[in-house]
């Protein structure tokens, strides 16, 4: 006679379901990409920084110093908005607490003013006009100058303040003198590459004007 294994459940006790496993959430490149971008800025600028000697080999020296703004510039976009920080700073110094910079604006600032446009950059100056290389340059130089102007004046570090102060300046002045001499460029051409980059940086201080005057 066989033994039967004790159970816990009385006789005519309902027999409960197991609860559904919840599926995975969809994968979706954009989603993830507007996300994580500034994190993969890091081993983007790294990698493209280990290219520079084949990049030197194959362009002109104009070309290759505004290639080189790039690989810098993602490394400084890591150190501003990989932990959401910089966001952060301007909403809680600038905003006084509200939203006027979201993770979705600083996403299509950062990849259409600063990816694109200096990959748009590099092109125009390695083929038909190299001076406007110069306007990568202060793209560069300018954004590093609004750093170290408010950490002067908040007398404390803002996000992106390293990387101006270690690559932003020494890369972007040495870039800038050595462009100036060998494409002999004219105070015209200077003011050209000067002036676009002050308008890129206006067009964003108007949009945080405007979120702030509609808070």
């Amino acid at each position: 006679m066989t033994k039967r294994k004790p159970t816990n459940l009385k006789q005519g006790s309902p027999v409960m379901p197991a609860a559904p496993v919840a599926a995975p959430p969809a994968y979706r490149f954009t989603a993830w990409f507007m996300e994580e971008w500034s994190r993969t800025a890091l081993p983007l600028g790294i990698v493209l920084l280990l290219l520079t000697p084949f990049m030197l080999s194959g362009l002109d020296i104009v070309a290759f110093l505004v290639f080189l703004q790039l690989p810098i510039y993602m490394l400084h976009q890591y150190e501003e908005h990989a932990q959401g920080r910089f966001r952060e700073f301007v909403n809680q110094e600038v905003a006084g607490g509200r939203e006027v910079l979201t993770n979705r604006a600083i996403f299509w600032i950062n990849i259409l003013g600063v990816w694109l446009l200096d990959l748009v950059i590099l092109y125009v100056a390695q083929f038909p006009a190299p001076l406007l290389g110069l306007i990568a340059i202060y793209l560069t130089l300018f954004n590093s100058l609004l750093h170290i102007a408010m950490g002067i004046r908040l007398r404390r570090y803002n996000p992106g303040l390293w990387t101006s102060l270690l690559l932003f300046l020494p890369v972007g002045g040495y870039s800038l003198y050595v462009i100036s001499v060998i494409a002999k460029a004219t105070w015209f051409d200077q003011g050209i590459g000067l002036s676009a980059a002050i308008l890129l940086h206006g067009l964003i201080f108007l949009y945080i004007g405007r979120k702030l005057r509609a808070g």
